[in-house]
């Protein structure tokens, strides 16, 4: 197993400003996959709809203590926020529709952006991976997490607007490099739902493939129902079926960032 250097937790926000794209899906299931190969891993649910919390099994209509404490509540604690999960070497910081208030009263806040670099800085010690589900929108709670993240992981469907989404998304990943997080850089494009039967599906992976290159992770995720029955019930597609299309596809997924995470600690 690739190594990571002590209390170095890497943060990876898996953005895309369009929804439905398996941005969730990518952010339990390869979170889920690092976990089974027995690395440290932190999810953190940044979307008021609380997708990510309800696809571990979490009633996060109910909670009374979210993510949204931490941002705009001094004084909670992380720990009283942190949940263990349904999967080995994976911890929750979940959320609920709270969130949408965050950003009204984080607008006044002095460094704003930073909010949630401070909350997570004392947890890279306790973890290796970090993995933040971004909301569908460039708002303010994608902000914070562009401006502590290491890197991106853009999850996209190989449809139109998706071009333009990206577009849209590595533009605004450059003014946040420029003007808060010098270091944040584009980990990769990983494709989802795809099906290469559609000759509309290979045409825009191929312009992916030719604006991106490399940048284009290997493995693609096929389009498949197992991944909204593993949702329903509420655990990842490599417990609830482990040995399915979709559990091995993010299992080379996270094999993938793994190798990355390595040569970026090599050149660091």
């Amino acid at each position: 197993m690739a190594e990571l250097p002590t209390g170095a937790a890497q943060i990876i926000a898996l953005c895309n400003q369009k929804g439905g794209v398996g941005k969730t899906t990518s952010t339990v299931n390869l979170g889920a996959a690092l976990a089974e190969q027995g690395w440290r891993v932190l999810l953190v649910d940044l979307d008021p709809q609380g997708a990510l919390s309800a696809g571990l099994g979490v009633v996060h209509h109910a909670l009374t203590s979210t993510v949204y404490d931490l941002l705009v509540g001094p004084t909670t604690l992380v720990d009283e926020v942190l949940m263990k999960t349904c999967v080995d070497n994976v911890d929750l910081l979940p959320s609920n529709i709270d969130l949408s208030a965050a950003e009204i009263q984080l607008v006044n806040e002095v460094a704003r952006e930073q909010t949630l670099g401070r909350v997570l800085e004392p947890l890279r010690e306790r973890y290796d991976y970090i993995l933040i589900d971004c909301q569908p929108a460039l708002s303010l709670l994608t902000v914070n997490a562009l401006a502590c993240a290491d890197g991106v992981i853009i999850p996209t469907e190989c449809e139109f607007f998706a071009l333009r989404g990206l577009a849209l998304l590595t533009d605004t990943m450059g003014k946040v490099r420029d003007r808060l997080n010098p270091q944040l850089s584009l980990f990769g494009i990983v494709i989802t739902m795809y099906d290469p039967r559609l000759l509309h599906a290979r045409q825009v992976l191929a312009r992916i493939a030719e604006v991106f290159g490399d940048r284009v992770y290997d493995t693609m995720i096929s389009r498949t129902v197992r991944f909204p029955d593993a949702s329903i019930a509420g655990e990842p597609i490599t417990a609830w079926a482990p040995t399915s299309r979709g559990a091995e596809q993010y299992r080379a997924l996270a094999r993938e960032v793994i190798k990355q995470s390595a040569e970026v600690d090599q050149s660091s």
